[in-house]
């Protein structure tokens, strides 16, 4: 039954994933994308912020440089910007955690953990994806180890074939005759 109720309201993950970023080294979601999200103005959002300022670290949210929100603009190439005159203030994954404790709205709170379970399966996917390199490279080093082997045996095999092709001259071995 719990599970049906939180069905209802579930955005698919897509929509989500694509409102997620990576600016300055790191997974960030915009104010007007996460206020659409929780189905408030962009304006409330950012005022609940402001009154609660010390929920939230740098490390948690910040605002955009006029150059990174240019770059992002031209990036994302829609008109929804309109005439935002300050640059968007952008929330890590600690941020948008924070959030539910400023928005209290029941859609903000299951919108919020569908959030947070897409950037813990992000973040397995990225670990996943760095354990599948470190197999990859271990793979290579063994084969490394194997080429050099195989053409050292390859260099011995040449050398072989060359004493073939050009055989010494045998001495004789035992007695000779007189005759001889």
């Amino acid at each position: 039954m719990q599970e049906e109720r939180n069905d209802k309201l579930m955005l698919p993950d897509e929509i989500i994933m694509s409102k997620i970023y990576f600016i300055r080294e790191q997974k960030v979601m915009l104010d007007k994308d996460l206020a659409e999200l929780y189905g408030v103005e962009t304006k409330a959002l950012k005022q609940q912020v402001k009154r609660n300022i010390e929920r939230f670290p740098f490390d948690f949210m910040f605002e955009l440089s006029q150059e990174e929100f240019a770059n992002l603009r031209s990036q994302i190439v829609t008109s929804s910007w309109g005439g935002t005159r300050y640059p968007p203030m952008v929330f890590t994954e600690q941020g948008v955690a924070m959030l539910s404790s400023v928005l209290r709205s029941q859609q903000a709170i299951k919108v919020n953990i569908q959030i947070m379970r897409i950037f813990t399966r992000i973040r397995e996917i990225l670990t996943n994806n760095l354990s599948i390199k470190l197999e990859i490279e271990e793979i290579k080093k063994r084969l490394a180890n194997q080429d050099k082997n195989i053409e050292l045996v390859f260099n011995y095999l040449d050398e072989l074939i060359e004493k073939q092709d050009n055989p010494q001259p045998r001495r004789s071995i035992g007695y000779k005759r007189k005759s001889e």
